[in-house]
Formats: C-alpha cells, sequence, structure tokens
C-alpha cells in the first residue's frame, strides 16, 4: 500500500525493511531530520550514540562482523562525515558490509563552500565499494535499497549514501517492498578450472591449504572442514581466515606469514601444492614475492578476478563464491590420503612449539588465561600491533566471526568501536578487546559509550607503555633508535576509565589479571583491566621485511645468531 512519507520516514522504513535492528552514529544539523524520526521510532531501530563517529563506523563494522549481517552508521555533513572515513577504508580493505547513511547541505547551497559542506561522495570514493548524493527524493527509497544489495553481492564492501536535507524533509509516496534476495556468485564457476583444480588435487603428495577471510565471508566453514579431510592436508590461515578451521584440530598449523609459525611458513614452502581459498595474498602473508611457495603449484580460490596473479602467479583458478566452489569440489574429489606427509607436518609442530616468557606478566600469557577463562567462546577484537598478533597466535578460534580484526588497512583504534558493535550484534557472547596502551589512545573515548549505552565490553590494555610493535622494528632494525615511540607519561588508564563510568582495575601478575578478569565477567558491565607488561616483549616468530618466509626466526635463533657474530 502507497503512503506519503518524509525523507527521513523513507529511510527508516527502508531500514526496517533491511531488517536493520541497530544503527550507530551521532548527530548534527544536516542530519537533524532523520534523527527526530529515529527518536520517534526508537522502539523499532536501536540507536547506539558514540562518542566520535569514527567509532560508530567501527562499530557498524563489528556488528557487520560478528553477525554477518550489514552494519549501518549514521554521521552528518562536513567533518561529522569525514570523520565516517578511516572505518569506511577499514571495511573496504577487508570486505565488510557497511552502509553509511550521511545528510549533506540542501540542494541549493551546494558547491557553494556553505557550513559543514563537504563532497563526501567524492572524499568516499576510493575507499568504498559504491556511493550516492541522493538529491531526488523520488530516488531515495530505490538508492538505499541498492546500497544494502552491493554491500551483500559478490565480493561485499561498504557503500555510503549521502543525502541533501532538503531531501530529508521533502515528501512522496512510498511503498514497502521486500529486500532483494543475495544470490551467491556461480556463474563464473568455469567446469575447465574445476576439473584442472581437481587434477593437481589428486596428483599432490605434499598438498597445503591457507585460508582467508573470504571463506568466512560466504559462511563456507562448514564446506572448508569437510574438503580439508576430504583432501587429508595440514591447514593454515591469514589474519582474516581465522576460525574458518578449528585452532585445536591436528590438522590445524597456525597463521602463515610475518607472524605466522614456523610449522606453517616451513610446510607452505616444502608443499607441492597450495589451494588458498577466500585470500588475496597481502604482502604481510607472502614475504617475499619471488620465493613463496615456490615448490609448489598453487590454486586460488576467490570471488573476485582481479586479485588473481596480482601479487603472488598461480597456476589455476577458480573465481566464485567460495561456498559454492568447494560444495562442488567436496562432491566430485575422491578421498586422498597423506599419511607421510601429515606425520611430517606433526613432527614439525612438536619441533616448533610457540613460546613465550612465562615467568612474568606478558601479552601471550594474558591470551592464553583468556582463552582458559571464557572457554574459548568469547568474541576478541583487537587494535593493531603487538597485541594484535598474540590475540592471533594464542586464542585457538574455533569458529568463524569470533576474531575481529583490522587486516588490510591495520587500523589503531579500531577494536574498541568494532567490541561495542559486536556486542550489540551478539548481546549473549562474551566480548573481548584486545588493545595496546597507543591504540587504545586513538579511540578511548569510546568507553564512555559502553558506559552510556550499558554495554558490557571487558577492554584488556597490554599496557607496555611503548608502541610495541613499532619499538620491535627500531630495535630489529633500526639499530635501537626509539623515535617517538615511548609512552612513560602520566596518563592513569585506571583513573580515566573509571571517570567514563567504567569499572577498572591495574594488574602486574596472571593471578592478578585471573581475578580481575572473572570480576569483569561476573559483573556484566563495561570494565577495564591495565595489564602492566615488559617493554622489550616481542612478537615471534617473525619474518625480516622482504624476507622469505621460510627464513622465519625466533628469539633463540636470534641469540644463535649473536653468538655467531661475536666469534
Amino acid at each position: 500500500m502507497k503512503q506519503v512519507l518524509n525523507g527521513s520516514e523513507i529511510v527508516l522504513e527502508c531500514l526496517k525493511e533491511q531488517g536493520v535492528d541497530t544503527v550507530f552514529g551521532y548527530p548534527g544539523g544536516a542530519i537533524l531530520n532523520i534523527y527526530d524520526e529515529l527518536y520517534k521510532q526508537s522502539d523499532k531501530i536501536h540507536h547506539v550514540l558514540t562518542s566520535h563517529e569514527q567509532g560508530a563506523s567501527h562499530a557498524a563494522d563489528g556488528y557487520a562482523r560478528a553477525t554477518g549481517k550489514v552494519g549501518v552508521c549514521m554521521a552528518t555533513s562536513g567533518p561529522g562525515a569525514t570523520n565516517l572515513v578511516t572505518g569506511l577504508a577499514t571495511a573496504y580493505m577487508d570486505s565488510i558490509p557497511v552502509v553509511a547513511i550521511t545528510a549533506n547541505v540542501g540542494v541549493s547551497l551546494l558547491g557553494k563552500d556553505s557550513f559543514q559542506e563537504i563532497d563526501i561522495k567524492g572524499v568516499t570514493m576510493p575507499v568504498t565499494k559504491h556511493n550516492y548524493i541522493v538529491k531526488d527524493i523520488e530516488k531515495l527509497a530505490d538508492t538505499i535499497r541498492e546500497a544494502f544489495q552491493i554491500a551483500q553481492s559478490g565480493r561485499k564492501g561498504p557503500v555510503l549514501v549521502d543525502i541533501t536535507k532538503d531531501v530529508t524533509a521533502a515528501k512522496t509516496y512510498f511503498e514497502s517492498m521486500e529486500p532483494a534476495v543475495i544470490h551467491p556468485v556461480c556463474e563464473t564457476i568455469k567446469e575447465k578450472s574445476v576439473k584442472e583444480a581437481i587434477e593437481m588435487i589428486e596428483e599432490a603428495k605434499q598438498p597445503y591449504v591457507l585460508l582467508g577471510g573470504g571463506c568466512t565471508l560466504s559462511d563456507a566453514s562448514e564446506q572448508v572442514r569437510e574438503f580439508v579431510k576430504k583432501i587429508d592436508a595440514p591447514v593454515c590461515d591469514t589474519l582474516m581466515g581465522k576460525g574458518v578451521f578449528p585452532g585445536e584440530d591436528p590438522a590445524y598449523t597456525g597463521m602463515l606469514g610475518m607472524h605466522g609459525t614456523k610449522t606453517s611458513n616451513i610446510g607452505v614452502s616444502q608443499s607441492d601444492l597450495l589451494i588458498a581459498i577466500g585470500t588475496r595474498f597481502s604482502d604481510r602473508v607472502y614475504g617475499n614475492a619471488k620465493t613463496f611457495a615456490s615448490r609448489a603449484k598453487i590454486i586460488q580460490i576467490d570471488i573476485d578476478p582481479a586479485e588473481v596473479n596480482k601479487n603472488i602467479l598461480i597456476d589455476t583458478a577458480i573465481i566464485g563464491d567460495v561456498k559454492a566452489v568447494l560444495t562442488i569440489l567436496n562432491r566430485r574429489l575422491s578421498q586422498q590420503h597423506h599419511e607421510a606427509w601429515m606425520q611430517e607436518i606433526q613432527d614439525m609442530k612438536a619441533k616448533y612449539p610457540m613460546t613465550y616468557h612465562q615467568e612474568r606478566l606478558s601479552g601471550p600469557g594474558l591470551i592464553e588465561k583468556i582463552y582458559e577463562l571464557t572457554e574459548g567462546d568469547a568474541i576478541i577484537t583487537t587494535e593493531v600491533g603487538q597485541h594484535q598478533m598474540w590475540a592471533a597466535q594464542y586464542y585457538k578460534y574455533e569458529r568463524p566471526r569470533q576474531f575481529l580484526t583490522s587486516g588490510g588497512l591495520g587500523t589503531m583504534g579500531y577494536g574498541l568501536g568494532a567490541a561495542i558493535g559486536a556486542k550489540c550484534g551478539c548481546p549473549d557472547k562474551v566480548v573481548v578487546n584486545i588493545a595496546g596502551d597507543g591504540c587504545f589512545r586513538m579511540n578511548m573515548n569510546e568507553i564512555a559509550t559502553a558506559t552510556r549505552s550499558e554495554i558490557p565490553v571487558i577492554e584488556v590494555v597490554v599496557n607496555n607503555h611503548v608502541l610495541g610493535m613499532v619499538r620491535q622494528w627500531q630495535n630489529l632494525f633500526y639499530g635501537e633508535r626509539y623515535s617517538s615511540t615511548t609512552l612513560y607519561d602520566k596518563v592513569d588508564f585506571v583513573k580515566l576509565a573509571e571517570a567514563m563510568g567504567a569499572k577498572a582495575k591495574r594488574v602486574e601478575t596472571i593471578e592478578e589479571f585471573e581475578a580481575a578478569f572473572k570480576e569483569a565477567v561476573a559483573s556484566n558491565e563495561p570494565y577495564l583491566l591495565d595489564c602492566i607488561i615488559d617493554s622489550d616483549d616481542k612478537v615471534w616468530p617473525m619474518v625480516a621485511p622482504g624476507g622469505s618466509i621460510s627464513d622465519a626466526f625466533n628469539e633463540e635463533d636470534l641469540e644463535k645468531q649473536k653468538q655467531e657474530e661475536s666469534k
């Protein structure tokens, strides 16, 4: 049934059509009409007022990653809209479906440097999958519907819809519609490529599987697990592929790349077939492109043909939705057996265990304790740096959408907003943000968002009083010249969190941390734990920039090298 609605009412009706239940944002003059309608319909759509628009975009991103739905954020014109850019770029790099709705000055004021006017369509063009400016009320509903369809279809990504203020007030006829059905990309799957892949798999003696974020985005975890068992191969993953394959499974060997396990890095280097599924071969994964998996043929399964032969030359590619491709392969592949190869990998895992200093509080120790206390069931978000790598290495993820982190853009300040979004989307899960003290400074004002909206996230600050990952590079490659990476200042994170209404404790031992973390979970309130660790703790193993992944080294290797050089 058609009805006459104004633009703001149409925005809300379209969001309800798409099943949106939560929006993250910050109001302002140009978007006031929409916020007025949000007020009227607060029983239908819950709005979370963040402390900064960047926090809203990260919260929408975290909501999307944790739930598989489209995350939605809102901001006003000018600086409100530009404050979304980092969050949109973060979502774009990791292919996360987000719809950002901004408002702009009226059509008659566009292009006149009006107050808080910005060409946000032009600004965000490089960091969105698509974007729009709506200057005609008749096009508003179709544009919003199309934005949601684009965000979810094919290779997912963020879409921005900018609406002029006069459109938010204008009226037109509106008729409700069912959301468009999103079909997986199957028409690009070629029989020739499938046959080639099957032949390569059946000929392989030492196959290896590499899983990326595309496996999560296509909800292909079940198909991945069946595929791995059928081809009888070891499995590694990228930062974005965590949880697609169970972290406790014997076939799993950990992350690949710069801070990947020695087993994964050496194993892939010795394999004769690498099957890369839903991964774009980031430079942090392959290290030196000329030596990466040099003994192996490579099969790449990806939805985006632009990612094929972009960074790593491959032997065959199957283009299409990962879930659809694996369903075909699982149906047509016969059971493979690689007992000797699998035993070799198990021996390698025993030879190269992940180790850390257990005599003091450390990042790896904190992560292992969180894994133990949450029984492996928490949603973990992170900022970016050493703590991020430790969270990837030492928490054993058993399911997809459990580890939320900024992979491609590496956005410091991402995690707290993402944790808020994840908790809103999955209120029954414990949500923990792992942060470094440097990252916490970036968007620590979102603690106030958590307390204001009573969102019980746990903020674990791995506090080494330095910019840890940058300092690690300075220590190893820059002659220990610690330029602008020391953070010994007078900021008291416990007092700061308490001032914003959260509970907080400082801990310096693993026993203190265990007691405080249990209290944080039981409190069901926003809670910050300031965890003091050594400034020189490092992430091991490591591959030197531009080095071959097979040359991954750890602390023990570094000490041996120093001893040999001193002789």
